[in-house]
């Protein structure tokens, strides 16, 4: 027994004529219950093979913008939840590489934007964005379904990075400032406030150095600390009864398991600067505060002061012309450019050095960086002297060579 359906719902014509269908099953020895199921089963089948055609279709087309995208979900946690790194590929990744099919992904497309990149000078961001991408492929070369996109291999493993760039340029800086140039840089400063001061029209005068720029710089060389962690300040981690810096965890730059909170012992010479600047700035919760496109309060780019600092050493500059509202100039060029281009980060290797021709012992100076140092998971579990007084003396000395310096 079969059921054909109702009358009046459905036509005795069609009831009579699906019989006659299944008759001629019956004829050939199948039962028609079993005969539907099994078309249903085909049906199903049929529609998940065309469900899964379709999803492998997507999986063999994913672009590099969708791996991207997966890699800043789970595959990387870099300093202000990925905020420069999201930044760089948006500029200049995703707009030439990110519609390409990962498997069609070769290192011309990847040269050709990195070549593009060059003509505008940035020889530095080359190599970040160089590494960045070769990260972000290294980690899908590991994982399903990128793994199957990148058949060939990595294609940042066929780019020899040093022959696109520039014969004078340094990977790896050494640049440390001496004292005739730190003195220079502090005549720099005066002499370009003081012309501003005086100039007959100071609206079409050079705008000399932000004071915020210059104690900027006095306390990363002050200090050995970077930039960004400087920049990202609040006047809470300032103690000025215990002449501390609290600098937290998640304002230090590093990779999982190499950040950790640090504290700075003020010396005088760092305690100074800290009070000029609340002088400034210290009606608001930042150090160093501006306010975002939204008007909310928050700290300034972190990219600011250095571009600042590059902004007036054009020389060592691809840029043929200035950049909208940027300064153009050589003001801050120190020893007639002799020794090159200085950065900010360049000022805390030139205290580290400084505190080593001082005589303090290398892993005080580690410690005054906030290196996190190798060895012992166990020695690192029992052990926990923090050297607050040898890390005090350190600083102490730093910066009474520096008033020595500034002085003579």
């Amino acid at each position: 027994d079969i059921r054909l359906g109702s009358w009046p719902k459905k036509s005795l014509a069609n009831i009579r004529a699906e019989r006659d269908k299944l008759r001629t099953i019956v004829l050939d020895g199948l039962d028609p219950a079993i005969a539907r199921k099994a078309k249903r089963i085909q049906k199903q089948k049929e529609a998940e093979e065309i469900i899964q055609q379709a999803e492998q279709e997507r999986i063999t087309n994913l672009k590099v913008s969708d791996l991207f995208e997966t890699w800043l979900r789970d595959g990387v946690a870099r300093q202000n939840d990925n905020a420069e790194l999201k930044r760089v590929f948006a500029k200049d990744v995703i707009p030439a590489l990110g519609d390409i099919p990962l498997r069609e992904l070769s290192e011309k497309n990847i040269l050709g934007m990195l070549r593009k990149m060059l003509n505008r000078g940035v020889v530095r961001l080359v190599v970040v964005v160089y590494n960045d991408i070769k990260q972000m492929l290294s980690w899908g070369e590991k994982r399903q379904p990128w793994r199957n996109l990148l058949v060939d291999g990595n294609p940042c493993d066929l780019i020899d990075i040093a022959r696109l760039l520039p014969p004078d340029y340094e990977e790896e800086r050494e640049r440390i400032l001496l004292p005739d140039e730190i003195r220079e840089l502090s005549t720099i400063f005066k002499k370009t406030e003081l012309d501003w001061l005086n100039a007959p029209d100071r609206r079409i005068a050079k705008y000399p150095i932000a004071e915020k720029t210059q104690i900027a710089l006095w306390l990363c060389l002050s200090t050995l600390c970077r930039i960004g962690e400087l920049l990202m300040a609040r006047w809470e981690h300032i103690d000025f009864k215990e002449r501390t810096w609290y600098i937290p965890r998640e304002n230090v730059k590093g990779g999982r398991g190499k950040k950790q909170e640090h504290y700075v012992f003020l010396s005088d010479f760092a305690y100074h600067y800290f009070e000029r600047l609340q002088q400034i700035t210290g009606k608001s919760e930042w150090c160093f505060p501006s306010r975002n496109r939204k008007g909310e309060d928050t700290h300034i780019c972190l990219k600011s002061i250095s571009k600042q600092i590059g902004d007036r050493q054009v020389q060592f500059k691809i840029r043929p012309n200035p950049l909208k509202g940027r300064a153009f100039d050589n003001t801050l060029v120190l020893s007639n450019g002799a020794n090159g281009e200085w950065t900010p980060h360049d000022l805390r290797r030139t205290g580290a050095t400084m505190m080593q021709q001082l005589g303090v012992p290398l892993d005080i100076i580690d410690r005054c960086q906030n290196h996190v140092l190798s060895g012992s998971r166990v020695r690192r579990h029992y052990l926990h002297h923090d050297y607050r007084n040898e890390k005090t003396e350190a600083w102490r000395l730093l910066g009474e060579r520096l008033e020595e310096v500034l002085t003579t």
